[in-house]
């Protein structure tokens, strides 16, 4: 572990599909989905807390979220706390941390991670990152980990790599957006795309780099705090300043504009656990597939579900097949598992 090394936890989202377990006012990141004893928050900041120092991770979230995060981590100083008074998606928050690291540290090493994706084998993880790391020390390279695909997923987008490129290291070709079944089948089987987990490592100096030469407007906003950044000024400039960026994501910013974007094919089994599907694949199952977490349940003729109380209440089921069943509050939700992509519209319809 070395002082060089920084990490930037993403953990402003809010999960709609989710609901409703993840609100706006309490979002899946700050819940324990799978039963742990962890929050996904918690799981993540103790992942990367096995290659980055402690004092060294920062977390990336919305101004609302600062004492969930105080409370779920408390070795967090709260000047790590990074926040943000308007949501402007991933390319302004991650400009706006790099430069106060670069502040700090600008011979840093930094990796940027999702707080509510599940990985199982952390060794593989903390292996895959020392070696992205490595490699951003000595090439000017902006590099992503991207997931080896075993199935033809319509739900993530992918990286499209070289394939004359041999070495463990691969050079990005271009980002795929999210593809219909039919391109998805053609993406395995060429043999060369990876699911993109929006987990990136690069030095501070080459994404500051990155920023000024493909969004140079961007640059100069966040560029004109430099000396308010690290001091008690800085939470005034982020405030009269942040909602001027554009509402831009990083990739769509840096990483499809760039062509020093490499991407290591990841060695550790990844999920990242954006719908109730997603979670009902890494829960423990019963003999007819029904995943169960908190509730006490009686089961006839029913299979493939998810079902989750907020307490130990006695659910009774018959005749129910492939339904998410989610007892949360004053909200019961019974939903079927192909539409679950949908949950979101529903929440969005709602909340209008």
């Amino acid at each position: 572990m070395t002082s060089k090394y920084y990490a930037i936890i993403m953990a402003g989202g809010v999960g709609s599909r989710f609901w409703p377990v993840s609100t706006t006012d309490f979002p899946k990141q700050f819940h324990d989905m799978l039963g742990t004893g962890e929050t996904l928050i918690q799981k993540t900041f103790s992942r990367l807390s096995n290659i980055v120092p402690v004092e060294n991770i920062l977390i990336l979230t919305n101004e609302k979220y600062t004492n969930l995060v105080t409370e779920q981590l408390p070795l967090v100083k709260r000047e790590n706390i990074v926040t943000e008074p308007a949501m402007r998606n991933t390319a302004p928050c991650i400009l706006y941390a790099s430069l106060k690291i670069k502040k700090q540290n600008p011979e840093a090493l930094l990796i940027v991670a999702p707080s509510d994706h599940w990985i199982e084998d952390e060794t593989a993880f903390v292996e895959n990152v020392q070696q992205a790391f490595h490699f951003c020390e000595t090439e000017n390279a902006l590099m992503t980990l991207g997931i080896k695909p075993n199935f033809p997923n319509t739900g993530f987008g992918y990286i499209e790599y070289s394939q004359q490129d041999n070495k463990p290291i691969k050079k990005v070709v271009q980002f795929r957006e999210k593809p219909n079944y039919e391109t998805a089948k053609s993406f395995l089987k060429s043999g060369n795309f990876l699911w993109n987990a929006g987990i990136f490592i690069w030095s501070v100096k080459e994404i500051v780099a990155a920023f000024e030469q493909f969004q140079p407007m961007m640059n100069e906003l966040f560029l004109s705090g430099m000396n308010f950044y690290n001091t008690a000024n800085e939470n005034q400039f982020i405030s009269e300043n942040y909602a001027s960026a554009a509402n831009i994501s990083i990739d769509y910013a840096i990483l499809e504009k760039a062509n020093n974007v490499y991407v290591l094919p990841a060695t550790f089994d990844w999920n990242d656990l954006g719908t109730w599907g997603s979670l009902h694949e890494k829960l423990d199952k019963d003999a007819n597939n029904n995943a169960v977490v908190n509730a006490t349940v009686v089961l006839e003729n029913a299979s493939n579900n998810i079902i989750r109380t907020a307490s130990k209440k006695l659910i009774v089921i018959d005749g129910i097949n492939d339904f998410i069943i989610v007892d949360k509050d004053d909200v019961l939700l019974i939903y079927p598992k192909e539409k679950e992509q949908d949950i979101k519209k529903l929440v969005e319809k709602m909340n209008n």
